[in-house]
């Protein structure tokens, strides 16, 4: 930065900036008389974040680029010339500058330090109201700026959020789909291998018996590893011992369905010593079919609970009915959501649901969001190959539900902002400020609670709603 002369021209200059309109031109010499003419080259910073702001600078040739700093990222706010005021203004509160400022190119300007305010005021009322104008459009400006951004990353977010929301169910459609399209291509051949059995009405009926009870139970996915390896070996050993071709695949889906060597037993004994290897086929493809059209149809519920959510999420006022519903289901469906998530950061799950958790009233969609927004950040929060916890329980006839992560905690002196509009911690692009703000709006809406612990190693986000 170098001092210069002021040169004449420089009266006429600020006649036609608006800041100056029905500026005298006595006062507009003033405010020249009293300010430093300062010069700074391209790359050369007029102010620089958390410096004193101690002074007025106009803008009379050149452009400067306005640059915010947030967490370690540098965002610009865009840029600024010839008439443009900016620093300290008349009747402001700022004690520091929150941006930097860089020449873009040459740039002159006007400082008018902090001491002659108070003269200004006396010198030109009409200079001072100008100012204190530009003070008020600036603050309306930059504060419209910022909640525009904040919303369109906050939908930035959201579209990401469910674009991989919706790959699992599609591409389970998909799979599925593809899978019974192989299977129905299979069906002729082994129904005709069925048919030349010449299997009786009345073993007929014993085998749909055994058939029908196992399909309509759907598919079994409660054994642990150990118990549903044993299960297998045993089906495995029966189907192998009687010559049944594709053994592997037979145990799978008979393990699915819950069928166990009794079962295979009362077929065999239902054929009256006819050849096996057909029929345990025909069961095997009727089974799989009902299988695929059960994961086809509820891939295709899931992508419609999915579009719901985004339709509440998006016109809350415009939501359906509040509706009896079990907590744990929705809990336990945003965690499958977010189970990429888990697996990334090798975070420990653990689940500790209330048996007797009564039905609470309440927007299904609505709740599922505030768990994602919740269970979003106990991950961001946690450690890498750290845990998350969720807990359940009734108090004081609420449904309380507690969201744990053993993270580093919420600083104290932030604790009593986290739930403000906009208001993160997060880096540029990564946060929005509205996650928790949206969960809190829905949890009041619901004439709930949701509060806040925070320790070292332990934060515990609490969410009560009335039973």
């Amino acid at each position: 930065m170098q001092v210069l002369e002021k040169h004449p021209e420089l009266p006429a200059i600020l006649a036609k900036f608006e800041i100056f309109e029905g500026v005298e031109p006595t006062a507009i010499q003033w405010f020249i008389d009293h300010s430093e003419y300062q010069q700074f080259e391209e790359g050369e910073y007029l102010f620089r974040a958390d410096e004193e702001a101690k002074q007025l600078v106009l803008i009379t040739k050149g452009e400067y680029l306005l640059r915010m700093q947030q967490s370690n990222e540098f965002r610009d706010l865009g840029y600024w010339g010839a008439g443009f005021a900016t620093g300290l203004l008349p009747f402001s509160r700022m004690k520091k500058t929150t941006a930097y400022g860089i020449a873009q190119q040459t740039v002159e300007l006007l400082a008018l330090p902090r001491s002659c305010f108070a003269e200004m005021v006396t010198v030109s009322y009409e200079l001072t109201q100008n100012l204190v104008g530009v003070m008020s459009s600036r603050i309306k400006t930059f504060t419209e700026q910022r909640l525009q951004d904040e919303k369109l990353m906050s939908l930035g977010k959201l579209s990401a959020g469910l674009a991989h929301e919706l790959n699992n169910p599609a591409s389970a459609l998909v799979r599925s789909a593809d899978e019974l399209y192989h299977k129905i291509h299979q069906s002729p051949e082994r129904f005709k291998s069925v048919i030349t059995m010449r299997v009786t009405s009345e073993e007929t009926d014993a085998l749909n018996a055994i058939l029908f009870s196992k399909a309509q139970q759907g598919p079994i996915k409660e054994l642990g590893l150990m118990e549903r390896e044993s299960c297998k070996d045993d089906i495995l050993d029966w189907l192998e011992d009687h010559d049944i071709d594709n053994a592997d695949d037979i145990a799978e889906t008979f393990l699915d369905f819950g069928l166990r060597l009794e079962d295979m037993e009362a077929m065999k004994e239902a054929l009256n010593g006819k050849e096996l290897d057909a029929m345990m086929w025909w069961i095997e493809s009727t089974l799989s079919l009902e299988r695929l059209v059960k994961e086809i149809r509820e891939s295709a519920d899931r992508i419609g609970r999915l579009v719901n959510s985004v339709k509440t999420y998006t016109h809350m006022d415009q939501s359906q009915d509040m509706q009896s519903t079990d907590l744990h289901e929705g809990i336990r469906s945003t965690m499958i959501m977010l189970k990429h998530q888990f697996k990334e950061k090798s975070i420990q799950v653990v689940k500790e649901f209330a048996e007797d958790m009564p039905m609470v009233c309440v927007h299904p969609g609505e709740m599922n969001q505030v768990w994602t927004n919740l269970i979003d950040n106990a991950v961001d929060a946690a450690p890498e190959g750290g845990m998350l916890k969720v807990r359940t329980y009734v108090k004081n006839e609420k449904a309380v539900v507690d969201i744990i992560d053993n993270g580093p905690g919420i600083p104290e002196v932030i604790r009593n902002k986290i739930f403000d509009p906009f208001f993160t911690t997060k880096e540029i692009g990564k946060g929005t400020g509205m996650g928790l703000e949206i969960a809190r709006r829905i949890v009041l809406k619901h004439h709930g609670e949701i509060s806040v612990k925070s320790k070292p190693g332990e934060t515990i986000f609490t969410v009560c709603i009335p039973i």
